[in-house]
């Protein structure tokens, strides 16, 4: 018992003064936290988003919150998180991507502990907006402590298991949710669906001195503060009238918003070629490859978090089934995507933009057949199964794309990408609950979800179609430099 405890406490040692330079070793104590730590960032970024989608009904009634105030509490996480991304991630170069990490983290903990405890809707749109300022934080150091504490060998592996992980938390949400609002321990209902992420959280933070203090060779010695300014009141004013705008009618106050926007964002990437230290390389966006794919990743988002929420409304609301319900209703969807996110790392290796392609046009199909077979006790086989397949086309391409984009972008604009990536597939899910909740509205209660899936298979497909022009980037070089990377990986993990 003395030894272990001596070998523990060395362990513990070890682990809190190592100092790294640069890259995790893999069979080290550090190593084999490294990503568990990260990744359990992703997870409640994303968790947070979907369990809300199950127990905004609960919410409504055990707060006596109106139609604008619980839309307000669903759309300010997201309001927050994108809107501080760009920022968030120069903040990395000049603080750290390990403090920024932590810092994150910790507000979002102590924003999830305060929106449970809320009395009233305001209270609790108060602690979603902070939720989604600590997400916004944390989001881009994950993935730049990816791209500069690991070798490039490995690199494909880790981003395979953040996108596993987004699928596997966007699919948490409302089955985990729909279980304790269903059990309702110590009648906390709603609240302890809130309340579940806040153990992974501090578990995180706990584990945090495992994660290796890098930052760039050279560390950005101030952040651009005309360019913060103006990405960060841009994406405000164009975020939040997609937010409340077609619940409030879309009044002119919406439009002015929407065009002082593009106004601000223009003079942003204006702005960006005339700093020393720009927020987003100038580069970024003058890389082919590096455009489209951020444009891939928006628009299949534009389908997915509100094909999601389509259903939640769909069974909970025309339907009335329960949280629990609703969560069990998803499990195949939940399982296909385990099984897409476990066989993406292999195809993406071989195929490459391909995958992506597929993927979207997967789900475009799927959504069809369950519009389809939805409300048909005879079809519930169909609906199943076309449930699972489009889980499985989620998985592939959520565990695949950020590689595909990542995997050709040069190492000094990769913090740029870090914070455009996250910034791109939030935006997109934006962008998407918009149109879709128009499709939805459109059309009468017979058709509503009709409409709403039509929109979902558009959207999905210009996602393929989008992707097509991936492949023109890919060069034979390319194909074996990721066949070679995949063959490094699988022979690392042996």
């Amino acid at each position: 018992m003395q030894l272990w405890s001596e070998q523990l406490r060395c362990n513990l040692r070890d682990l809190l003064t190592q100092k790294l330079a640069g890259q995790v070793e893999k069979g080290s104590l550090a190593g084999r936290l490294f990503l568990p730590i990260l990744l359990s960032g992703t997870f409640v970024q994303l968790f947070s988003v979907t369990v809300m989608q199950v127990a905004i009904v609960d919410i409504q009634r055990g707060l006596g919150a109106g139609a604008g105030q619980t839309d307000l509490v669903l759309a300010g996480y997201t309001l927050t998180y994108a809107c501080s991304l760009i920022v968030s991630a120069r903040l990395g170069d000049r603080y750290g991507y390990r403090r920024m990490f932590v810092t994150g983290m910790a507000l979002f903990i102590l924003a999830s502990i305060g929106a449970a405890a809320a009395p009233n809707a305001w209270l609790l749109l108060s602690g979603r907006l902070a939720q989604g300022l600590g997400s916004g934080l944390m989001a881009p150091q994950i993935l730049s402590l990816i791209q500069s504490a690991l070798p490039a060998h490995r690199r494909p592996a880790a981003l395979s298991a953040f996108g596993a992980t987004m699928a596997v938390a966007s699919m948490a949400g409302p089955v985990l949710g729909g279980v304790l609002m269903q059990l309702d321990p110590l009648g906390l209902g709603w609240r302890a669906a809130m309340l579940l992420a806040v153990p992974i959280g501090v578990g995180a933070l706990l584990l945090s001195p495992a994660l290796p203090p890098v930052r760039p060779s050279r560390a950005a010695e101030r952040i651009d503060a005309v360019g913060a300014t103006l990405s960060l009141t841009g994406l405000v004013l164009l975020v939040a009238p997609l937010t409340v705008g077609r619940d409030a009618g879309w009044p002119p106050w919406t439009w002015v918003s929407f065009a002082t926007a593009v106004v601000l964002l223009i003079a942003f990437v204006a702005s960006q070629r005339r700093v020393a230290e720009p927020l987003v390389h100038p580069a970024t966006l003058a890389c082919p490859a590096t455009r489209w794919g951020l444009t891939v990743v928006f628009v299949f988002n534009a389908g997915v978090p509100s094909f999601t929420m389509l259903l939640s409304m769909h069974l909970q609301g025309a339907q009335g089934w329960t949280p629990l319900e609703y969560g069990l209703s998803i499990v195949p969807y939940a399982i296909g995507s385990l099984a897409g996110s476990a066989a993406a790392t292999a195809l993406s290796a071989r195929f490459g933009p391909w995958v992506l392609i597929a993927s979207a046009f997967l789900m475009g199909l799927s959504v069809i057949v369950v519009a389809v077979a939805i409300d048909r006790a005879e079809l519930l086989g169909l609906y199943l199964l076309a449930l699972g397949l489009s889980g499985v086309g989620f998985g592939l391409f959520a565990a695949s794309a950020f590689t595909q984009v990542i995997s050709r972008v040069r190492p000094e604009l990769a913090t740029s990408v870090s914070g455009l990536l996250p910034m791109a597939q939030q935006l997109g899910g934006t962008f998407g609950v918009t149109f879709a909740g128009v499709a939805y509205s459109a059309a009468g209660p017979d058709g509503a979800f009709w409409n709403a899936m039509t929109y979902e298979a558009v959207a999905f497909t210009l996602a393929a179609a989008t992707a097509v022009t991936l492949v023109r980037f890919r060069s034979r070089s390319d194909q074996a430099g990721l066949a070679a990377t995949a063959q490094l990986t699988r022979a690392t993990h042996r």
